[in-house]
């Protein structure tokens, strides 16, 4: 305890230090070197535990061996990340970054700190032992939960702690793709954050430091190993039209495919029902067809690399490893498959991220799409870029992310030879997909429920803005069978001039001063009149859980000044135009500086 106080004194006297010697500007820039190194090796950390893990497991396969151990790790490793949520967070794991946007816009940045461990330890587990995810998203919610936590530390604001936050996510982005421009971009698309230059800054250094990190760590090549060879061809755009069609209507497929089970999944309660019996179902999958075991950056690697037939090592499909037309049928059913085998790792419980999926999904169908043409249309398309510029399509698509895609493949290759078509695929699957999905795989649920920060500020502000902290409760409430003489005893206590009618807490309708004014000055009318006759019902009323958007729709729509608010039936106070434009504008003014 004493040390706690100890403790607790020298904070309070550094962060007095700090207000009174270093401007916050200033201050930002040094902690975001800090939340930057530590997101640097947390990519590192978490990407050596899987390989390691992966290594341990596969690493005494034979090619020509038919491995039954596919079967049961998948179900092993989501085991094990079950029981670490289960006993030492003591908490239900959800998709990290939907759980970080939710932060953003309803929880004021917080992230809680379980956070900063929770998705690495889980999701090495979920991920080493097999299952088809990514790391991508849990080392982001891991950068974003050090961010903010980090901010709450030193007790820094909303906009503070956001950009913060951001700065983990794009620290982990590029520590895992070394990829810091991409990194950043992520975050403006993703988060949907609009940034001044004072606050890019802060991410440009966050990211720049994670990216040396893990480059100082894993080396250059930090999960690609890839240098294009072939120079963009301007004939070739034709079919850089058309693959961008292909992704985008891949990436469709794979938003709706993934919906529909995560549906199926949410209708069953039980978990090691859904381990057990989903599990199960992954591990036939990953035997069938092991290059669904994982994050999948092997084959990606063998894919661009001209290795493709290495992908039936360790499967029953080895003996048709030199069968061109067999493998490129059964590279198109991978293709189809991913998202699945994705989805039941969830659905069994695993932690992971969309992001690793989505680019093998990408670089699968461009790999099938140029070679499939060059094989039966006798045409010398580059696969290997075409492999490379259909994972940019797949992200654009899947994430509703185009320049993500765009800026993560030319940083990987570490050339910007493929800029041109790189534009226009990512432009095409990105038109395709919107039309069919206005919302990226990451924020479909979000934008549902009212509770998605996009780049329309007065959305935006909305979204940020809680019903429950702006519901005034000093508004004296009558009974349903009270006389006009109760109602001007309680008129005469009252500082508001409108009154909650209730039945049994129950709202059942509202009585303004200006209804009564006729009558309330007459004695005899005191009990010639009662409350029941002298009601009307409310113009609209509010609901607790409803969002800010709702909200504004009811005043606009009643062009009323106050609304009642209910919450599970029963009557709970008033919402005012007036608060909620105040309210409004000092939202606008915190967002407008982050």
């Amino acid at each position: 305890m004493k040390n706690n106080k100890s403790n607790h004194h020298y904070i309070k006297k550094f962060l007095k230090w700090r207000l009174r010697y270093i401007k916050d500007r200033e201050f930002i820039f040094i902690i975001s070197i800090l939340v930057g190194l530590i997101a640097g090796i947390a990519a590192v950390i978490i990407k050596n535990a899987v390989h390691f893990t992966q290594f341990l497991l596969t690493g005494f396969f034979v090619k020509e061996y038919q491995n039954f151990p596919y079967f049961f790790y998948p179900i092993v490793g989501i085991l094990i990340a079950l029981l670490f949520a289960r006993f030492v967070i003591r908490q239900k794991l959800g998709h990290g970054i939907p759980n970080t946007l939710y932060a953003i816009s309803k929880r004021k940045s917080i992230i809680p700190p379980f956070a900063m461990y929770a998705s690495i330890v889980t999701s090495a587990f979920t991920v080493g032992f097999g299952g088809s995810v990514g790391l991508e998203g849990p080392t982001v919610a891991t950068g974003s939960a050090l961010g903010s936590n980090i901010a709450k530390f030193l007790r820094l604001n909303y906009k503070a702690t956001t950009l913060l936050l951001a700065c983990g996510a794009a620290g982990a982005i590029s520590g895992i793709f070394n990829s810091p421009i991409a990194a950043i971009i992520f975050c403006i698309e993703v988060f949907m954050l609009d940034l001044t230059m004072s606050s890019l800054i802060p991410l440009l250094i966050s990211s720049a430091t994670a990216g040396l990190t893990s480059r100082l760590i894993l080396g250059e090549n930090v999960l690609f190993n890839i240098t294009t060879h072939h120079a963009f061809q301007i004939q070739n755009i034709p079919f850089y039209i058309l693959l961008g069609i292909f992704t985008g209507l891949l990436s469709v497929y794979f938003v709706k495919v993934y919906w529909k089970m995560e549906n199926v999944f949410e209708r069953i309660s039980n978990q090691y029902f859904k381990l057990v019996v989903f599990g199960s179902l992954l591990g036939v999958l990953i035997f069938l067809i092991p290059p669904l075991y994982g994050e999948g950056y092997d084959v990606i690697n063998k894919l661009i690399n001209g290795n493709f037939s290495e992908i039936v090592d360790n499967s029953i499909f080895y003996q048709f490893k030199e069968n061109t037309p067999i493998l490129l049928l059964l590279l198109f059913g991978i293709v189809l498959l991913k998202v699945v085998a994705s989805s039941l790792t969830f659905g069994a419980g695993g932690v992971g991220g969309i992001f690793a999926p989505s680019l093998f999904t990408g670089a699968t169908a461009g790999f099938v799409f140029s070679k499939a043409i060059n094989h039966w249309g006798h045409i010398q398309l580059p696969v290997s870029n075409f492999t490379l510029v259909g994972m940019a399509g797949l992200i654009a698509g899947v994430l509703h992310a185009p320049l993500t895609g765009l800026f993560l493949i030319a940083e990987v290759t570490g050339s910007y030879s493929l800029m041109i078509p790189l534009m226009i695929t990512v432009a095409i699957s990105y038109f395709t997909v919107n039309y069919f999905e206005p919302h990226s795989i990451y924020t479909k649920h979000l934008a549902k429920r009212g509770e998605l920060i996009t780049h329309n500020k007065d959305q935006a502000v909305l979204t940020l803005m809680n019903v429950r902290s702006e519901i005034e409760t000093d508004f004296l409430s009558v009974k349903v069978s009270d006389s006009l003489g109760d109602l001007i005893n309680t008129i005469s206590r009252s500082k508001r001039n409108i009154f909650p009618v209730l039945d049994n807490e129950k709202l059942v309708g509202t009585i303004q001063l200006d209804d009564v004014r006729d009558i309330m000055f007459n004695p005899d009318n005191y009990n010639k009149y009662w409350v029941e006759n002298l009601m009307t019902l409310p113009p609209a009323i509010v609901y607790s859980d409803e969002n800010m958007e709702q909200v504004m729709q009811k005043f606009q729509e009643t062009e009323a000044w106050s609304l009642p608010v209910v919450e599970n039936g029963r009557y709970i106070g008033f919402v005012s135009k007036a608060k909620l434009f105040n309210a409004y504008r000092r939202v606008l003014k915190d967002f407008s500086n982050t």
